[in-house]
């Protein structure tokens, strides 16, 4: 019965993670498909009405894409309530009960501020900042519940000391510093999620090109501690900064193109997807090597 208890957890927290980056994807596709303001309001979807109402086939099509992005918000909810219950019965003689259960409360108020930021991005017409506040707030979710998912079902970890112990949180810090540049290229860029959203109104092409160097640091350093942790012989670490490496240069070479291509929709949403899996490996690989980087949703 409890191998049963640990396996229900184990799903259910791993569709916690999935939820949370499926909420990217969705996102992105809102946007990607013009659908930012399909329901113009909040938090009603029309005036009047909370779903999508009969209009011109366009515009219905776009409502419902919005609408559905706002549904799975309601599905995610309903999962970290699950996971909160599950949280709180398998951590009761645990040592680190308190860290548990505060990891999935911060699920819900993260959820629930994430259904008020995208109210208050529909009520500013999509302004480029609230757009990437929405995205971001995404990205630390998914690592507050990929730790969460370590910290109740366990993982074998790879203690690391010397360079590797201060390397790892800086490859960490460099990878969330791509993802937020990558915020402010895709503010400054057409796919806004509406013709009449707002920009930032930076040069797309400068913007585009300080995101590209951050990313060739994040590979230079991946591959430099990928060498140190091969001559240490820590295996673990080693083949997870590997596969990473492989992730960081398909998603480069998918930027790449993308630029070059004049951004087509379906290159964009992969490197959306792409973006999502660099942050929840990085994240993976600072939980695996215990290297005490320590934002939240991290331990020591």
């Amino acid at each position: 019965m409890l191998v049963q208890r640990r396996s229900i957890a184990a799903k259910l927290l791993s569709l916690l993670v999935f939820l949370q980056a499926a909420l990217i994807v969705t996102g992105g596709s809102v946007r990607l498909t013009g659908s930012g303001l399909g329901c113009p309001t909040w938090p009603e979807c029309t005036p009047g009405s909370y779903t999508p109402t009969p209009n011109q086939a366009e515009k219905q099509l776009h409502a419902w894409i919005e609408f559905g992005n706002r549904l799975l918000t309601f599905v995610l909810f309903f999962c970290a309530v699950a996971v909160v219950i599950v949280a709180i019965r398998k951590s009761t003689q645990a040592p680190n009960k308190q860290r548990v259960r505060s990891l999935a409360g911060l699920q819900i108020l993260g959820i629930l501020g994430q259904g008020i930021l995208g109210g208050v991005t529909v009520l500013t017409g999509l302004h480029p900042l609230t757009v990437a506040s929405h995205y971001l707030l995404s990205i630390f979710l998914i690592a507050g519940a990929i730790s969460l998912r370590y910290e109740l079902i366990g993982i074998t970890t790879e203690q690391v000391d010397g360079v590797l112990k201060a390397a790892i949180p800086i490859l960490i810090w460099l990878t969330l510093l791509v993802i937020v540049a990558g915020t402010v290229v895709t503010g400054s860029g057409p796919h806004a999620g509406d013709a009449t959203a707002p920009r930032f109104g930076f040069d797309p092409r400068v913007v585009s090109w300080i995101h590209a160097d951050l990313v060739i640091a994040v590979v230079a350093s991946t591959l430099f501690i990928f060498m140190i942790a091969r001559a240490s012989d820590y295996k673990i670490v080693a083949k997870r900064l590997g596969i990473f490496l492989i992730i960081v240069l398909a998603q480069g070479l998918i930027g790449y193109i993308q630029y070059f291509t004049g951004l087509p929709e379906a290159l964009v949403a992969a490197h959306l997807v792409g973006s999502t899996l660099v942050w929840g490996w990085v994240w993976s690989l600072a939980k695996i090597s215990q290297s005490g980087f320590r934002l939240q949703g991290m331990k020591k």
